[in-house]
């Protein structure tokens, strides 16, 4: 009968080891976090490093891109015809306001110069005024033709009362009186058309001195200058071509400072405002360029929905080139508390960032959300809060596990 006995027992522990089923935890127990409590209880304790989560004032940013523009860009053209003679500059030429540019062949415009001048000396002359001189006014009583004119007409005056006083005395016939009527009034009329003569020639004088004044424009014209402090970005001319009126010749841009032109979007346009500081990097330097916020547009484009701002960017040693693309940093606010922490202390798996603490001898795991980068510090946006300790290099440290922490 003992053999039976023995037989029950080993029956039992068979169909026991049979089942495949672990025991169970007690009904709403949490498994700690990492895994099951058996395959966290079974990794080994770690050695840590931890470093508190500081706070930081940080400048709060607008991150934007645009395009480098030049603050101005004129297109210098001849307001006369004529053969181009002289182009001392050439793509890159470094121009100042007022230097010489291109000039045209003088010849013509100084011999209409010459003509205008001898014309306004005969109109002066026929005036009786000295043929050089710049004082053009004139008293027509005082000039010859109508002092000529005033004097025939006294002269026939004093005939017509001559002989007005002979036919009262029946001395004369009424031919003769009425001969010296009408010399009386031809006298007027010659003296009322001498006077017009002079005003005349003294319209002609005026147009004389304008002629004069056009001619001289025009032999000025003949020499072009920048009007602006720049930088020659293009000759459309050469030497000896000739140009008429208008034809581009060079083209000058002013490279300091720059304009920056960037599409702020629309939720962050309220924080931005003239004046504000502007960080810009542009491909192939490492240098950052600061400027300033210049202008703003008046509306949010409704089709992008950004607000156009223009920024001035120090260009004086002339490293940053118009047409660049840029990346830009606007700082809307100078000192904005921030958290941060070592970067290594982040962990990103499956698109989810977490940082790791330590409480009661374990890691725990805190979910976070990163903002920007610092050198080695990342911000924590939300998730963590300053003076709470993150461990520093937890590389495959899970939540749960037993660690230690080492200075």
């Amino acid at each position: 009968m003992a053999w039976l006995a023995a037989l029950g027992v080993m029956a039992t522990l068979v169909a026991g080891c049979g089942s495949g089923e672990a025991p169970r935890p007690p009904a709403g127990e949490a498994r700690p976090p990492g895994g099951p409590p058996s395959a966290v209880a079974a990794l080994p304790t770690r050695s840590v490093s931890v470093a508190p989560a500081v706070s930081r004032p940080l400048p709060r940013l607008v991150p934007v891109t645009g395009t480098l523009a030049a603050d101005e860009r004129v297109v210098l053209a001849f307001k006369v015809d004529g053969m181009l003679a002289e182009i001392p500059v050439d793509l890159g030429s470094p121009v100042k306001r007022g230097s010489l540019v291109a000039r045209l062949d003088p010849t013509d415009y100084r011999l209409r110069v010459e003509q205008a001048e001898a014309a306004l000396k005969q109109a002066r002359t026929r005036l009786g005024l000295p043929a050089e001189g710049t004082d053009d006014t004139i008293d027509p009583e005082a000039s010859a033709l109508v002092r000529q004119a005033r004097a025939m007409l006294r002269e026939a005056r004093l005939t017509r009362d001559r002989t007005a006083t002979l036919w009262d005395q029946r001395l004369v016939s009424r031919a003769a009186l009425d001969s010296a009527e009408a010399a009386l009034q031809v006298a007027e009329g010659r003296y009322q058309d001498a006077l017009e003569e002079v005003r005349t020639r003294q319209a002609l004088l005026v147009q004389r001195r304008s002629e004069l004044a056009i001619a001289r424009q025009q032999l000025a014209d003949t020499v072009l200058t920048a009007p602006i402090d720049g930088v020659v970005q293009e000759r459309q001319a050469s030497r000896g071509e000739y140009l008429e009126a208008g034809t581009p010749v060079v083209t000058v841009v002013r490279v300091h400072p720059l304009r920056l032109r960037l599409a702020v979007p629309e939720r962050a346009a309220a924080g931005v405002q003239a004046g504000q500081e502007v960080r810009v990097r542009v491909e192939g330097r490492d240098t950052v360029f600061k400027g300033r916020v210049a202008r703003l547009a008046p509306a949010i484009d409704e089709t992008t929905r950004t607000l156009l701002v223009e920024a001035e960017i120090p260009n004086e040693r002339g490293l940053l080139r118009a047409g660049a693309f840029a990346r830009a940093e606007i700082v809307t606010d100078a000192d904005v508390p921030t958290v941060l922490v070592p970067s290594t202390a982040v962990v990103t798996f499956a698109g989810v960032e977490k940082v790791l603490t330590v409480r009661d001898g374990k890691a725990v795991e805190l979910p976070v959300r990163t903002g920007r980068r610092e050198g080695g510090l990342v911000e924590i946006a939300a998730g963590l809060e300053a003076g709470e300790p993150v461990v520093v290099e937890p590389g495959s440290l899970v939540g749960g596990q037993p660690v230690t922490v080492v200075q």
